[in-house]
């Protein structure tokens, strides 16, 4: 289950970022109004929890564009007003609820899982990715090839189920660094480089069907076509 969060606050990006993964969510993040729109017209998410002040689009702005192009992404408004104006203004253009800050993230997760429930999306999340002969347990993370126990460390995990969430969709470098490590990750660091390696190695180490792929100038993906 994919989620963006765009706020203009890193602070609160990276406190609900960590809060949903901890829920089991895919979670990215958009720190300005044009970058969601960008994530969400090239990527699959179901849920955004947008932040209704932002430096460049307002948050108002991103709702109508999203429904002009007939986006069917779930909104969750946050905002710092408890007008009833402003409420029924921003579920009028369509979004689909309305959270006053200050917030508890116990109720920012009791409505994101009651908004994909009432979707029908709450239960799509699968406790189990197969990509090819290769399994993931998300809940144990546990982790077989041909039935095979493989040992990962945490850090492995996250990028491999990253990675595995949506079977060959490259993920650049930078989208990689963002989600397994933070925003704030050094982009000159090559922890990426080194933590494909890692998984290249425990994963395709003697078998013919390399599943850990490099997309020349986009990124890596798990699985897909050569």
């Amino acid at each position: 289950m994919n989620l963006l969060v765009v706020d203009t606050d890193s602070r609160t990006s990276a406190f609900l970022k960590s809060g949903l993964k901890a829920e089991g969510y895919c979670v990215d993040t958009a720190h300005s109004g044009k970058e969601a729109l960008l994530l969400a017209s090239t990527l699959t998410y179901q849920l955004m929890i947008l932040d209704i002040l932002l430096a460049d689009v307002d948050g108002r702005d991103v709702i109508r564009r999203l429904r002009a192009t007939d986006n069917a992404i779930r909104v969750l408004i946050l905002s710092a007003s408890d007008s009833v104006q402003d409420k029924v203004s921003c579920l009028r253009l369509g979004a689909d609820d309305y959270v006053t800050k200050p917030f508890s993230f116990s109720e920012i997760a009791a409505r994101t899982n009651a908004l994909l429930r009432r979707a029908g999306d709450y239960h799509a999340r699968s406790p189990q990715l197969v990509v090819g002969d290769l399994t993931i347990d998300r809940d144990t993370h546990a982790v077989a090839r041909a039935s095979k126990r493989i040992t990962l460390t945490a850090t492995e995990f996250s990028l491999l189920e990253f990675l595995a969430t949506t079977p060959g969709r490259p993920f650049s470098r930078a989208r990689i660094l963002e989600h397994v490590w933070g925003y704030d990750s050094d982009p000159l660091t090559n922890i990426v480089e080194v933590y494909i390696s890692h998984l290249r190695r425990k994963i395709d180490a003697g078998h013919s069907v390399k599943l850990i792929r490099n997309v020349r100038t986009v990124g890596y993906t798990v699985g897909g076509d050569e």
